[in-house]
């Protein structure tokens, strides 16, 4: 797994998550969950109990894709789910301790991806080493799994979100975004947006965050069941006004 987009907007910004896996892994809603002085939204894994992407009261958002850069040799048992490492994010006060010092030791390589405010990290692990950037919160990007697409098809998937970003006239709304994440299509159906190689593996959600002002919003789409979910949050920053 998976895709993602984020997209920066006037009030905050929108970020969408295909979550490309095996069928039997797919929740039907979405999860609410306290944890310390945290409530976290999230969609819960059904066999390893974690999570490929989340949103929080302290206004934190983040999500998870496997791999790193390049595809990697499968090689279990690891010590730790990824989508458990997900969910130990936000257990730490603060982001860069985390980033820096998180036992990350016997974890299969990932893509870990964190906004909040006009902050956004990307942290890549590829087994051996950390690799830490800082992004531009203020433009859009673009992410799909190094295990699923091989760079030159990361390349054409990217180009069509920018493609499509470039052809509006204005900034694109949460439902734009969810109607290019159903249909985005490179004309092979093993590589689109929404795809399936053989019912192995196929796309079987798709996850919006939006954050407009201090309200974020949750919302899962299960492609499988057909089912919907929505919750939101007030963030903290709010709170303390």
């Amino acid at each position: 797994m998976c895709t993602v987009t984020y997209l920066p907007t006037p009030s905050g910004f929108i970020l969408t998550h295909n979550r490309d896996e095996a069928p039997t892994r797919s929740p039907n809603a979405i999860s609410r969950e306290k944890t310390g002085n945290d409530v976290l939204l999230f969609p819960r894994d059904t066999k390893a109990g974690g999570a490929w992407v989340v949103t929080a009261k302290s206004g934190k958002s983040a999500c998870l894709l496997n791999g790193a850069f390049v595809k990697h040799h499968h090689n279990p048992p690891y010590r730790r789910s990824r989508g458990l490492v997900l969910l130990d994010f936000f257990q730490w006060e603060k982001s860069d301790d985390f980033f820096q010092h998180y036992d990350l030791e016997g974890i299969e390589p990932f893509t870990f991806l964190y906004f909040h405010r006009d902050d956004a990290v990307e942290l890549r692990w590829d087994g051996l080493k950390r690799h830490i950037q800082r992004l531009d919160a203020g433009t859009p990007h673009f992410w799909c799994s190094s295990t699923l697409y091989p760079p030159d098809m990361q390349v054409r998937r990217e180009s069509l979100f920018r493609n499509w970003l470039s052809g509006r006239h204005s900034v694109p709304a949460p439902a734009d975004l969810l109607a290019l994440h159903k249909t985005g299509s490179v004309g092979d159906p093993e590589n689109d947006y929404v795809m399936n190689r053989g019912g192995r593996v196929c796309t079987v959600s798709i996850t919006q965050i939006t954050l407009t002002f201090e309200i974020l919003r949750m919302r899962y789409l299960d492609l499988l069941e057909g089912n919907r979910d929505m919750r939101r949050v007030t963030t903290r920053e709010r709170q303390e006004k």
